[in-house]
Protein backbone atom coordinates (compact mmCIF):
# COMPACT_ATOMS: atom_id res chain seq x y z
CA UNK A 1 0.00 0.00 0.00
CA UNK A 2 1.35 3.26 -0.49
CA UNK A 3 0.14 6.92 -0.09
CA UNK A 4 0.62 10.31 -0.99
CA UNK A 5 0.88 12.95 1.47
CA UNK A 6 -2.39 13.45 4.02
CA UNK A 7 -4.18 16.82 3.97
CA UNK A 8 -7.60 16.82 4.87
CA UNK A 9 -8.18 15.73 7.96
CA UNK A 10 -10.31 12.31 6.73
CA UNK A 11 -7.43 11.21 4.86
CA UNK A 12 -5.30 11.88 7.93
CA UNK A 13 -7.52 9.75 9.62
CA UNK A 14 -7.29 6.82 6.86
CA UNK A 15 -3.46 6.51 7.75
CA UNK A 16 -3.98 6.46 11.81
CA UNK A 17 -6.44 3.41 10.71
CA UNK A 18 -4.47 1.49 7.83
CA UNK A 19 -1.36 1.90 10.78
CA UNK A 20 -3.63 0.60 13.25
CA UNK A 21 -5.34 -2.18 11.38
CA UNK A 22 -1.69 -3.15 10.17
CA UNK A 23 -0.17 -3.02 13.57
CA UNK A 24 -3.45 -5.52 14.59
CA UNK A 25 -2.47 -7.79 12.40
CA UNK A 26 1.33 -8.07 12.87
CA UNK A 27 0.12 -8.46 16.58
CA UNK A 28 -1.69 -11.48 15.66
CA UNK A 29 1.51 -12.93 14.13
CA UNK A 30 3.99 -12.46 16.76
CA UNK A 31 4.63 -10.93 19.93
CA UNK A 32 4.83 -6.78 20.64
CA UNK A 33 8.74 -6.88 21.55
CA UNK A 34 9.10 -8.93 17.96
CA UNK A 35 8.29 -5.73 15.89
CA UNK A 36 9.90 -2.56 15.46
CA UNK A 37 8.94 0.20 14.02
CA UNK A 38 10.82 -0.04 10.82
CA UNK A 39 8.56 -3.40 10.08
CA UNK A 40 5.65 -1.92 11.02
CA UNK A 41 6.60 1.25 8.02
CA UNK A 42 7.39 -1.18 5.73
CA UNK A 43 4.10 -3.04 6.02
CA UNK A 44 2.09 -0.53 5.75
CA UNK A 45 3.90 1.36 3.10
CA UNK A 46 5.08 4.19 4.76
CA UNK A 47 8.41 5.89 5.55
CA UNK A 48 9.12 5.71 9.31
CA UNK A 49 9.25 9.25 10.03
CA UNK A 50 5.99 9.46 7.91
CA UNK A 51 4.13 6.93 10.79
CA UNK A 52 5.61 9.32 13.71
CA UNK A 53 3.96 11.87 11.97
CA UNK A 54 0.60 10.40 12.96
CA UNK A 55 1.52 8.27 16.68
CA UNK A 56 4.75 9.79 18.71
CA UNK A 57 6.45 6.30 18.75
CA UNK A 58 6.06 2.29 18.25
CA UNK A 59 4.65 2.22 21.74
CA UNK A 60 1.76 4.91 21.43
CA UNK A 61 0.54 2.92 18.09
CA UNK A 62 0.09 -0.45 20.38
CA UNK A 63 -1.06 1.64 23.16
CA UNK A 64 -3.61 2.94 20.97
CA UNK A 65 -4.40 -0.72 19.73
CA UNK A 66 -4.74 -1.59 23.42
CA UNK A 67 -7.18 1.17 23.90
CA UNK A 68 -9.46 -0.27 21.44
CA UNK A 69 -9.49 -3.82 22.59
CA UNK A 70 -10.35 -2.80 25.89
CA UNK A 71 -13.42 -1.25 24.66
CA UNK A 72 -14.21 -4.22 22.59
CA UNK A 73 -14.13 -6.74 25.66
CA UNK A 74 -15.92 -4.58 28.19
CA UNK A 75 -18.63 -4.43 26.06
CA UNK A 76 -18.44 -8.37 25.56
CA UNK A 77 -17.93 -8.07 29.24
CA UNK A 78 -21.40 -6.67 29.94
CA UNK A 79 -23.28 -8.90 27.82
CA UNK A 80 -21.38 -12.20 29.39
CA UNK A 81 -21.87 -11.40 33.21
CA UNK A 82 -25.95 -10.49 32.82
CA UNK A 83 -27.08 -14.10 33.49
CA UNK A 84 -24.28 -14.23 36.15
CA UNK A 85 -26.23 -15.33 39.66
CA UNK A 86 -22.99 -15.06 42.15
CA UNK A 87 -19.38 -13.16 42.56
CA UNK A 88 -18.02 -16.75 41.14
CA UNK A 89 -19.72 -16.52 37.90
CA UNK A 90 -19.26 -13.00 37.55
CA UNK A 91 -15.62 -13.59 37.98
CA UNK A 92 -15.75 -16.92 35.77
CA UNK A 93 -17.19 -14.58 32.82
CA UNK A 94 -14.28 -11.99 33.17
CA UNK A 95 -11.52 -14.54 33.20
CA UNK A 96 -13.20 -16.46 30.21
CA UNK A 97 -13.88 -13.44 27.87
CA UNK A 98 -10.60 -11.96 28.59
CA UNK A 99 -8.47 -15.64 27.91
CA UNK A 100 -10.31 -15.67 24.50
CA UNK A 101 -8.58 -12.23 23.40
CA UNK A 102 -5.19 -13.26 22.79
CA UNK A 103 -4.18 -9.44 21.71
CA UNK A 104 -5.61 -7.89 25.07
CA UNK A 105 -4.02 -10.03 27.07
CA UNK A 106 -0.54 -9.78 25.24
CA UNK A 107 -0.69 -5.48 25.45
CA UNK A 108 -1.93 -5.71 28.84
CA UNK A 109 0.97 -7.65 30.15
CA UNK A 110 3.45 -5.22 28.00
CA UNK A 111 1.52 -2.22 28.88
CA UNK A 112 3.37 -1.57 32.36
CA UNK A 113 7.15 -2.42 31.69
CA UNK A 114 7.68 -2.15 27.78
CA UNK A 115 4.82 -0.06 26.01
CA UNK A 116 4.59 3.15 29.08
CA UNK A 117 8.09 3.59 28.52
CA UNK A 118 8.38 5.58 25.26
CA UNK A 119 5.94 7.94 25.36
CA UNK A 120 5.65 11.47 25.95
CA UNK A 121 3.88 13.00 28.88
CA UNK A 122 0.55 14.50 26.51
CA UNK A 123 0.19 11.14 25.14
CA UNK A 124 0.23 9.53 28.56
CA UNK A 125 -2.26 11.93 30.05
CA UNK A 126 -4.69 10.75 27.01
CA UNK A 127 -3.29 7.18 27.32
CA UNK A 128 -4.27 6.62 31.57
CA UNK A 129 -7.47 8.89 31.53
CA UNK A 130 -8.68 6.18 28.59
CA UNK A 131 -7.38 3.48 30.93
CA UNK A 132 -9.37 5.06 33.79
CA UNK A 133 -12.70 5.21 31.96
CA UNK A 134 -12.05 1.61 31.46
CA UNK A 135 -11.70 0.42 34.68
CA UNK A 136 -13.77 2.32 35.60
CA UNK A 137 -16.48 0.98 34.15
CA UNK A 138 -14.97 -2.58 34.59
CA UNK A 139 -15.80 -1.70 38.35
CA UNK A 140 -19.40 -0.68 37.84
CA UNK A 141 -20.50 -3.45 35.66
CA UNK A 142 -19.18 -5.44 38.08
CA UNK A 143 -21.28 -3.79 41.16
CA UNK A 144 -24.56 -4.04 39.08
CA UNK A 145 -24.07 -7.45 39.45
CA UNK A 146 -22.41 -7.55 42.87
CA UNK A 147 -24.18 -4.57 44.50
CA UNK A 148 -22.70 -5.46 47.81
CA UNK A 149 -19.43 -4.42 46.91
CA UNK A 150 -18.89 -0.68 47.20
CA UNK A 151 -17.30 1.38 44.91
CA UNK A 152 -13.98 0.79 46.36
CA UNK A 153 -13.72 -2.66 47.00
CA UNK A 154 -15.28 -2.72 43.07
CA UNK A 155 -12.27 -0.46 41.72
CA UNK A 156 -10.25 -2.80 43.64
CA UNK A 157 -11.02 -6.15 41.91
CA UNK A 158 -11.06 -3.83 38.40
CA UNK A 159 -7.01 -3.07 38.42
CA UNK A 160 -6.63 -6.79 40.17
CA UNK A 161 -8.08 -8.05 36.42
CA UNK A 162 -5.15 -6.46 35.19
CA UNK A 163 -2.57 -6.92 37.34
CA UNK A 164 -3.68 -11.18 36.98
CA UNK A 165 -3.36 -10.91 33.61
CA UNK A 166 -0.63 -8.81 33.05
CA UNK A 167 1.50 -11.14 35.85
CA UNK A 168 0.39 -14.77 33.80
CA UNK A 169 0.26 -13.90 30.05
CA UNK A 170 3.53 -13.64 29.73
CA UNK A 171 3.72 -17.82 30.65
CA UNK A 172 1.21 -18.35 28.45
CA UNK A 173 3.63 -18.83 25.18
CA UNK A 174 7.00 -20.48 26.71
CA UNK A 175 9.59 -21.60 24.33
CA UNK A 176 9.97 -24.89 23.19
CA UNK A 177 12.93 -25.24 26.09
CA UNK A 178 10.54 -24.47 28.90
CA UNK A 179 7.17 -26.22 27.26
CA UNK A 180 9.72 -29.41 26.92
CA UNK A 181 11.02 -29.23 30.73
CA UNK A 182 7.14 -28.14 31.90
CA UNK A 183 6.22 -31.65 30.06
CA UNK A 184 9.05 -33.41 31.96
CA UNK A 185 7.89 -32.39 34.88
CA UNK A 186 4.42 -33.64 34.61
CA UNK A 187 2.66 -30.70 34.28
CA UNK A 188 -0.38 -29.29 32.88
CA UNK A 189 -0.07 -27.62 29.23
CA UNK A 190 0.97 -23.98 30.33
CA UNK A 191 -1.73 -22.50 28.39
CA UNK A 192 -3.93 -24.47 30.99
CA UNK A 193 -1.82 -23.60 34.19
CA UNK A 194 -2.86 -19.31 33.00
CA UNK A 195 -5.97 -20.00 32.34
CA UNK A 196 -6.79 -21.96 35.85
CA UNK A 197 -4.41 -19.64 37.71
CA UNK A 198 -6.50 -16.41 35.72
CA UNK A 199 -9.74 -18.04 36.76
CA UNK A 200 -8.92 -19.28 40.20
CA UNK A 201 -7.26 -15.78 40.67
CA UNK A 202 -10.39 -13.97 40.15
CA UNK A 203 -12.93 -15.80 41.69
CA UNK A 204 -10.90 -15.96 45.10
CA UNK A 205 -10.71 -11.99 44.27
CA UNK A 206 -13.92 -11.43 44.16
CA UNK A 207 -15.76 -13.53 47.07
CA UNK A 208 -13.36 -12.22 49.07
CA UNK A 209 -13.87 -8.82 48.56
CA UNK A 210 -17.48 -9.76 49.22
CA UNK A 211 -17.01 -11.67 52.67
CA UNK A 212 -15.19 -8.01 53.30
CA UNK A 213 -18.06 -6.12 52.59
Amino acid sequence: MEFKRARRPEQVEQRRRAILDTACAMLRERSVADISLRELSDRVGLAKSNVLRYFDSREAIFLEVLDQEWGAWLDEVEAAVAPAVDAEEVATAIATTLLRRRLLCELVSGMGGVLERNIPVDFARVFKRRAHAHTTRLAEIVRARVPVLDEAAARHFARAVLVMTAGLWPHANPTDAVAQVMRELGGPPAGELVREGLTEGLVNQLVGLVARS
